[in-house]
C-alpha cells in the first residue's frame, strides 16, 4: 500500500522523547514507499463504431496500459455513429474516434472538433460479386454500405467517384448494418457491390468475392482520430493532452510490434488469429505514428462533409480542428510533429 507524503511526516513528525524527527529521517521513508496519487484516475468515456483495425489504438491503449500510465480510467464503448455523436455533444461520452463523423457534425454547427489523427487514409474496400472485375462495371448497381452518412458511406462514394461514377445518379445505396449482414445480402444476390474494412474483405474473397478497389491505394485523407467537444477542449485540455499521449503510444507500439498488435486485435476485436494478421498487414502501413492531421487530406473531409450536408458557406479548418494540445502532447514525447 502507498502512502501520502504528508501521512508519512504526520506519522514521524514527533518521536517518542517528543522531539521531531530529522528531515533526513522523513526523505528517506518517502524514498522506500511509493507516494500514491491524492486523487484517483481521471475516468474517461471513448466512443468507437466497432473494436477492429480502425480503432485499434484504442483498444491498444487500453490493453497494454497507455491509458494507465497517463492517469487515465478508460472506458471503450462501441456505438453507433449516429448515438455516438449524440452522446459526445451531450457529454455522455468523452471522446470519439469516428473522425469523419466529427467533421460533419462541426460543419454542420455541432460543437465538436478533432484533436489528433490516427490513420492517414481510409481502409475501406470495395467487395463485388463475381461477376464483377472494375469499380466502372458497377454503374446503376446496388452498394450496401453500413449507414448513411457514415464513414463506410464518405468512403464508398470517394472511391466511386476516383472512376468517374457519380453514386448519386448511377448507383442505388442501400444501408445494410454490420459487415456481415453486408457480405450476406450480397450472397443473396440483393446488392452487387459492398464496402467493407478488414477483416471483412479477407472474409469476402473467401466466399468468392472480388476486392475491386481500395481506398488507401486511391487517396490519402485522414480517416480515423480523436475528437471531442469544444468544452472539454476548453476546460479540461491536460486530460485531453494525456488522451492523445496515450494514443500516440499505442500508434508507437503498433508499428512497432506487429505480434503484440495482432494479439490485442484478436483479443479485443474478439476475432481469429488468421484474420487478425491480415487486417494488421493490409492496414498498418495507413496509420501513422505521432497523431498528426494532414492539412490537405482534412480540407479534403471538409469539403466533402460541406457537399454531403449541403452547407455551402466557407469553412474554416479552425472550426472544426483544434491541433495546439497535439503539438503539446508530441513535444512531451519528443515527437516533432509533420
Amino acid at each position: 500500500m502507498g502512502f501520502s507524503v504528508s501521512s508519512i511526516y504526520s506519522g514521524l513528525s514527533l518521536d517518542r522523547l517528543g522531539k521531531r524527527t530529522p528531515w533526513s529521517v522523513v526523505l528517506a521513508v518517502v524514498l522506500l514507499y511509493p507516494v500514491s496519487p491524492l486523487h484517483s484516475q481521471d475516468k474517461v468515456r471513448i466512443g468507437v463504431t466497432n473494436p477492429n483495425m480502425t480503432f485499434l489504438p484504442a483498444g491498444v491503449a487500453l490493453k497494454k496500459g497507455f491509458f494507465q500510465e497517463e492517469g487515465l480510467e478508460a472506458e471503450v464503448i462501441s456505438m453507433r455513429v449516429p448515438t455516438m455523436i449524440t452522446a459526445i455533444t451531450s457529454g455522455d461520452i468523452d471522446y470519439t474516434m469516428a473522425f469523419g463523423s466529427v467533421i460533419r457534425a462541426a460543419v454542420t454547427g455541432l460543437p465538436l472538433k478533432v484533436v489528433a489523427g490516427t490513420m492517414d487514409s481510409s481502409t475501406h474496400t470495395l467487395v463485388a460479386r463475381p461477376e464483377f472485375k472494375s469499380v466502372k462495371d458497377l454503374s446503376g448497381k446496388v452498394l450496401g454500405i453500413e449507414s448513411y452518412g457514415g464513414t463506410s458511406d464518405v468512403a464508398a462514394r470517394m472511391m466511386l467517384k476516383h472512376f468517374a461514377i457519380d453514386p448519386e445518379k448511377e448507383m442505388r445505396i442501400v444501408a445494410l448494418g454490420s459487415a456481415g449482414a453486408r457480405l450476406a445480402a450480397m450472397k443473396a444476390g440483393l446488392v452487387h457491390v459492398v464496402v467493407v474494412t478488414p477483416p471483412a474483405d479477407s472474409e469476402g474473397k473467401k466466399m468468392g468475392f472480388n476486392i475491386i478497389a481500395r481506398a488507401h491505394e486511391l487517396f490519402s485523407f485522414p480517416f480515423s482520430g480523436l475528437g471531442t467537444n469544444i468544452r472539454k477542449i476548453k476546460e479540461r485540455p491536460e486530460e485531453v493532452k494525456r488522451v492523445i499521449k496515450a494514443v500516440i503510444k499505442a500508434l508507437r507500439f503498433m508499428r512497432e510490434n506487429r505480434a503484440g498488435a495482432i494479439q490485442v486485435l484478436v483479443e479485443w476485436g474478439r476475432i481469429e488469429p488468421e484474420h487478425a494478421a491480415a487486417s494488421y498487414d493490409s492496414t498498418i502501413k495507413v496509420f501513422n505514428s505521432d497523431g498528426s492531421i494532414p492539412v490537405d487530406g482534412l480540407r479534403l473531409l471538409v469539403e466533402q462533409a460541406k457537399v454531403a450536408s449541403k452547407v455551402t458557406r466557407e469553412v474554416a479548418l479552425s472550426e472544426v480542428s483544434d491541433l495546439t494540445i497535439l503539438s503539446d502532447a508530441q513535444r512531451e514525447l519528443g515527437i516533432k510533429g509533420r
